[in-house]
């Protein structure tokens, strides 16, 4: 698969370090392949603020997408204040103070179980008589998984993510107008086929009775092999079956290929091999890389022993498992030599910690169309102190 490649001529010392660029340009193409699913099947396809919330791109955003979907109160308000279109929130238990202000401002809330419906029903029915614009949805849980890593499976054995049909109440449903499932991550086609057959033959008797249907995220619909015309079909079909209207809510698909970590190598040093101590961290910057885990891409760079001159990279931090992986390098790393990792927007951005006083990345907007290039924010000290105390 020929990945789609935006960054072969972006200079990174162009950039404080570590950073994080984000390419408008790579972002609005992925937003245009959503907006094709969403005009030739006529679902809505929102954007999942978990992953990937640069509200500096939110207007791309409004022109391509029906909105978004948030997992709380401070999503939601992100949303509603810069995304515009729809904010649907779930979350798999919802605080009253928050709950209170989420009614406020969204336009879907998806419950995670029957006891939560019926303890808030009061509060939201009345929130509804306000807004009738207002839904209500259920989360539920077809105990059909679909992913190979348990940490990011909602369906792996005891998942507290959704209701399964032992729990469903089927008496309980007043007021609630649609279904909420996710069971994907990272994954194409086939697998929301399957999940859609699943849900199909525990939940069929109770889609008849919805007004919508959200088929979750983890769609990587804009990634360079997905079946999207198969996609579009799979929605009009299901669509047409129990007559509601489809939402999907992709949060990676949104900033694939889009962004990259910008690090600097500041000292090498040997301990039974070679090592590069860099100025970011995985543990502070891409902690996906030791949760998946996953090998983050280096531009440049190889599997170890491939390249000439390999190197095991870690971070600043007093973690000593805080390595990002072992690369080999055509030349010998430098001190003060700018990497670049690929692929980072999604899923690193908004996981960022400050352990150990570590520096946050930098963020900064890039257009590889245009050479365009703006820091939006550099972060300091006061970012590290108010996070501990007033």
């Amino acid at each position: 698969m020929q990945k789609r490649r935006y960054f072969d001529r972006f200079d990174p010392i162009r950039v404080p370090s570590p950073c994080y660029v984000i390419d408008r340009a790579a972002v609005e193409d992925n937003l245009k392949i959503l907006n094709r699913v969403q005009r030739e099947s006529g679902a809505k396809v929102l954007a999942a603020l978990k992953a990937f919330s640069a509200w500096n791109l939110a207007p791309l955003f409004q022109q391509y997408l029906s909105g978004v979907c948030a997992s709380g109160l401070h999503e939601a308000q992100l949303g509603r204040e810069y995304f515009g279109g729809e904010v649907h929130t779930y979350s798999a238990a919802f605080k009253e103070e928050d709950l209170v202000e989420i009614l406020k401002i969204s336009d879907h809330v998806v419950f995670n179980s029957f006891s939560q419906w019926q303890r808030f029903k009061g509060l939201a029915l009345e929130a509804q008589k306000q807004r009738p614009e207002l839904h209500f949805g259920m989360r539920i849980n077809p105990e059909h998984s679909e992913g190979d890593v348990p940490l990011y499976d909602p369906c792996a054995p005891c998942s507290r993510m959704g209701t399964p049909i032992s729990q469903f109440d089927p008496d309980a449903l007043d007021g609630i107008t649609g279904l909420h499932f996710h069971t994907l991550c990272e994954q194409d086609l086939p697998p929301l086929q399957r999940t859609l057959k699943a849900v199909e033959e525990k939940f069929g008797p109770y889609l008849h009775k919805m007004e919508w249907i959200n088929f979750g995220g983890g769609h990587h619909v804009s990634r360079e092999d997905y079946q999207v015309d198969d996609l579009i079909q799979t929605i009009k079909d299901f669509a047409q079956r129990y007559d509601v209207q489809v939402y999907i809510e992709p949060g990676e698909a949104v900033a694939i290929r889009s962004g990259v970590l910008v690090a600097e190598v500041l000292d090498l040093i040997w301990n039974g091999l070679d090592q590069a101590i860099l100025d970011t961290s995985a543990t502070c910057h891409m902690p996906d890389t030791l949760e998946m885990p996953y090998r983050a891409d280096i531009f440049g760079a190889g599997e170890p022993q491939e390249k000439p001159h390999t190197y095991r990279l870690g971070g600043m931090t007093c973690l000593a498992g805080d390595v990002i992986g072992d690369y080999s390098f055509a030349q010998p790393l430098q001190v003060g030599q700018r990497l670049v990792f690929d692929d980072m927007a999604h899923y690193t951005m908004v996981k960022t910690t400050t352990f150990n006083g570590i520096r946050l990345p930098s963020i900064a907007i890039w257009d590889s169309r245009t050479d365009e290039l703006q820091v939006v924010r550099e972060f300091g000290y006061e970012d590290f102190k108010t996070r501990l105390g007033g």
